[in-house]
């Protein structure tokens, strides 16, 4: 291999890598008691698609319609719902799993299961319920 092959190699792994950089960044929540819920039957169910643009790192998500939400327990930030039909998670650059946190019919964030914190978002939403 002559040098000048060389050194366009690695200016090629340098654009190559430079071009599939990345930001760390990492959910920000805050460690929560979670109290587990007697009230199993409790649920509800969402009457159109909401759209969730605030979300940690922005990556968007959107509820569906007609998909059933179980209460499961509670934080002091509102009750924490959870879906058999609809996983939700929140990435950075790491994937969450995430409940719904909701208090008087809005969507105010998320529990971690896992990492047992809550995530909040910036402005409270309203969801279109069905009970």
């Amino acid at each position: 291999m002559t040098i000048g092959r060389f050194v366009g190699s690695i200016w090629l792994l340098a654009a190559i890598g430079y071009g599939c950089a990345f930001d760390l960044a990492d959910v920000n929540y805050s460690p929560t008691k979670f109290q587990v819920s007697d009230m199993s039957e409790q649920s509800f169910t969402l009457t159109r698609k909401v759209p969730l643009k605030d979300t940690p790192c922005w990556y968007s998500r959107e509820l569906q319609p007609l998909i059933q939400w179980q209460l499961v327990g509670s934080v002091a930030e509102g009750d924490v719902f959870r879906s058999k039909n609809q996983t939700l998670t929140l990435e950075c650059s790491n994937i969450y799993e995430a409940y719904l946190v909701v208090r008087e019919g809005h969507l105010v964030g998320f529990y971690l299961p896992v990492q047992k914190g809550f995530v909040g978002i910036a402005e409270p939403v309203q969801l279109p319920l069905k009970q």
